[in-house]
């Protein structure tokens, strides 16, 4: 029997981790988290407190919720959905966007470095994802950063229609959360991302699609998603 597939033996991803955060105690409950990607002592909580970033960042203008989104999505049958973020730089002052596609993995990085506002992420996240194949560009899930306020317009430029995740809701978009985990190892918090060469940011990018994926079955994302753009050619 292979369990993967057998529904009766499926546990979900927040089970797991409430059993880690909050039942065990001492150095069993320390081998653990130690054994989790993001090794966090304290699990964030689902729901906003007051003065937190997701009060304080106001709404955007004109929001499709991730609940509106096509149920193709969810399930992954399709590819062509993608995941979007931004990863900060010392003291918030530069970026790289991140872009993942969910059925592949497959990633772009984007090189931003001080040009993080709302017109500059909307060009530079056109401009990457107009060299994908349009049936390979559908949807992009977004959180409610204000980066993508022009969100409208981004729409208009590239076909692909954005949905916002609930506010600090980071499960909601759960394949660009792991992939900024990997993007991590490359690029540690505190990384001057103006100082990092685009040469060496698409280095980093071609790295990450060559690696094999458990979820893919060990094979890597550059093999899946290459092999679907030869589908639609």
């Amino acid at each position: 029997m292979e369990y993967p597939h057998n529904e009766d033996m499926c546990i979900s991803h927040e089970a797991i981790y409430q059993y880690i955060y909050v039942l065990p105690r001492g150095s069993l409950k320390q081998s653990l988290i130690l054994a989790l990607r993001q090794e966090r002592k304290y699990r964030r909580k689902k729901g906003g407190r007051k003065g937190t970033a997701s009060e304080t960042r106001g709404k955007i203008a004109d929001m499709l919720s991730i609940e509106e989104r096509p149920r193709e999505v969810a399930d992954r049958t399709i590819p062509g959905h993608w995941e979007g973020d931004l990863i900060m730089g010392r003291h918030k002052r530069t970026a790289l966007g991140t872009l993942v596609e969910r059925t592949t993995r497959y990633t772009i990085l984007v090189p931003l470095r001080k040009n993080k506002d709302a017109g500059s992420v909307r060009r530079a996240y056109a401009r990457e994802l107009r060299s994908v194949p349009r049936e390979l560009a559908k949807t992009l899930t977004y959180d409610q950063g204000k980066e993508m306020s022009e969100h409208k317009t981004f729409t208009i430029d590239t076909g692909i229609q954005v949905y916002f995740a609930h506010p600090a809701s980071p499960w909601e978009r759960g394949t660009n959360e792991n992939t900024n985990g990997l993007i991590r190892q490359y690029f540690p918090k505190g990384t001057a991302f103006d100082k990092v060469s685009t040469r060496e940011i698409k280095r980093v990018q071609r790295q990450l699609n060559d690696r094999p994926r458990a979820v893919l079955h060990y094979l890597k994302p550059d093999e899946v998603f290459n092999e679907l753009i030869a589908l639609k050619v």
